[in-house]
């Protein structure tokens, strides 16, 4: 199996889950190891998408770009927990509600953020608002996060034939995403940042932090914790540019591969055959110094580019980088 999990993160990661499928539950009622987000449903989001109609109702925001950054508050309904719940057969999920903005509290989020860890999630190609959001979600749940977390969601016409729309819109945003983690790490509220970006956001969020380290230097990796960069879809000669060009950020990094992601397979088909970062083989991404992870055995599905989403295995590996991540 090429999946590699460090043997304390299999006694750790494993373990806990053996404890959990025995009982789920504590003496008290409370699951054992929940994650934040289910006992609080609520994800923080900043967006540079055009709300539509105030954003009052479904679909909130749009695929337009907005003039400036907007930030809310999702609240959002958990899926069904029990054995007989419809979520233990596949049948329920988590929902988005409602969307509550937030005024601007000396920097995004301010006080409006409740402190301790956050989780900061960028979404890839071909998504709305709306599923942006429930996957920030599905996220934190699913490494039982102990934390904030936040979406950051740029516009994507969330449609497979805008990918060049997509790609321009996440680099177009990177400026906001930049001024979401700086906010963040300046907040006193705030001990540690992880960030998990997934396929073309991965090359907004790389190009941030690289931004960070222009202005910040060395200084910026003391808050960062965990970053996880799951399906790549960046040009590898960029990737190995921008690598070199971070500093000490660059040891917190995991890169989450599969060869036989065909997402990625498509993308560097339209990239001229430009091997994609996400589908590059392992040695050829350590030789840059990077923690990799290889899931290409761990994909059954027709695309495999979710496996962060889709994978317990790789959520398990996720989890592992978040509670001790490299370079910390």
């Amino acid at each position: 199996m090429l999946l590699q999990v460090p043997a304390g993160a299999c006694v750790l990661a494993l373990g806990g889950c053996a404890s959990l499928e025995a009982s789920g539950f504590g003496a008290s009622g409370a699951r054992v190891d929940a994650s934040q987000i289910s006992a609080s449903p609520t994800v923080l989001v900043a967006t540079t998408r055009r709300p539509v109609d105030g954003a009052k109702a479904k679909p909130w925001f749009g695929a337009e770009r907005a003039s400036a950054m907007r930030v809310a508050r999702a609240k959002l309904t958990p899926p069904g927990e029990g054995r007989f719940s419809l979520a233990a057969v596949g049948l329920d999920d988590w929902r988005l509600d409602a969307i509550e903005e937030s005024p601007d509290l000396g920097g995004p989020f301010g006080e409006g953020i409740s402190g301790g860890e956050v989780l900061v999630y960028v979404h890839g190609f071909n998504q709305t608002f709306e599923t942006a959001v429930l996957d920030a979600a599905r996220l934190s749940d699913g490494i039982k996060f102990h934390g904030e977390t936040v979406a950051f969601t740029w516009p994507s016409k969330a449609s497979l034939l805008d990918y060049g729309y997509d790609r321009d819109s996440a680099m177009w945003s990177r400026d906001a995403l930049v001024s979401v983690l700086d906010g963040l790490m300046t907040n006193p509220r705030v001990t540690r940042i992880h960030v998990v970006a997934h396929s073309i956001g991965t090359m907004l969020a790389l190009e941030a932090l690289r931004q960070l380290y222009d202005r910040h230097g060395e200084a910026v990796a003391v808050p960062l914790g965990a970053v996880v960069f799951a399906a790549p879809d960046i040009d590898m000669d960029v990737f190995t540019s921008s690598v070199a060009h971070i500093g000490p950020i660059a040891s917190k990094i995991t890169v989450l591969t599969a060869t036989n992601d065909r997402a990625l397979a498509i993308s560097r088909w339209m990239a001229g055959g430009m091997t994609r970062v996400g589908a590059a083989q392992k040695a050829q991404l350590e030789k840059l110094g990077l923690h990799v992870i290889d899931g290409s055995r761990e994909g059954w599905g027709v695309i495999n580019h979710d496996l962060f989403l889709s994978n317990a295995k790789i959520r398990q590996v996720i989890r592992h980088e978040v509670d001790s991540p490299r370079g910390a």
